[in-house]
């Protein structure tokens, strides 16, 4: 069961709160993909799929800002994914100095299995909580999402 909260938090205690808590949350989803049936996904691939799922399209420069590597390392992790036919990349009809990135099926394919194992296994952890306690927490996750990620609420 949840404690009553009786006392506010500051902005500032919240940031250090998820300061401490999202890098071994990553590390454990990081573990999780590496167990997997099919390891052959990075967790930075994973990454990759999963905003190419989301905004099919995009080009290496916006999936590089998202991902938080530089424009040449993604240029050679995209290489990668190319090189698998896990993505494709085209000349843009509107702007033919711009290339845009797109899952091909086989992309969609293991972006669907690798997501659907680590949200199993996740799932499975979060077992342990009480309904009210994942309710809560589904709450609080759904309030980061409108924060952080206002565009996909």
């Amino acid at each position: 069961m949840l404690p009553v909260l009786t006392q506010t938090a500051s902005p500032d205690e919240c940031a250090r709160e998820l300061l401490e808590v999202v890098p071994p949350l990553m590390r454990v989803i990081r573990n999780q993909m590496r167990r997997q049936s099919a390891p052959e996904l990075s967790v930075p691939q994973f990454r990759v799929l999963a905003y190419l799922n989301r905004r099919a399209g995009g080009s290496l420069s916006e999936v590089a800002e998202h991902i938080g590597l530089t424009r040449p390392a993604m240029s050679v992790l995209m290489d990668g994914l190319v090189n698998r036919k896990l993505v494709t990349r085209q000349t843009d009809p509107d702007d033919r100095r711009r290339l845009t990135l797109t899952l091909t099926r086989a992309g969609h394919s293991l972006y669907a299995a690798a997501r659907q194992h680590s949200q199993a296994q996740l799932a499975a952890q979060l077992e342990t909580l009480a309904p009210d306690e994942r309710a809560a927490l589904r709450a609080t996750l759904e309030q980061l999402r409108r924060l952080f990620l206002p565009d996909e609420s």
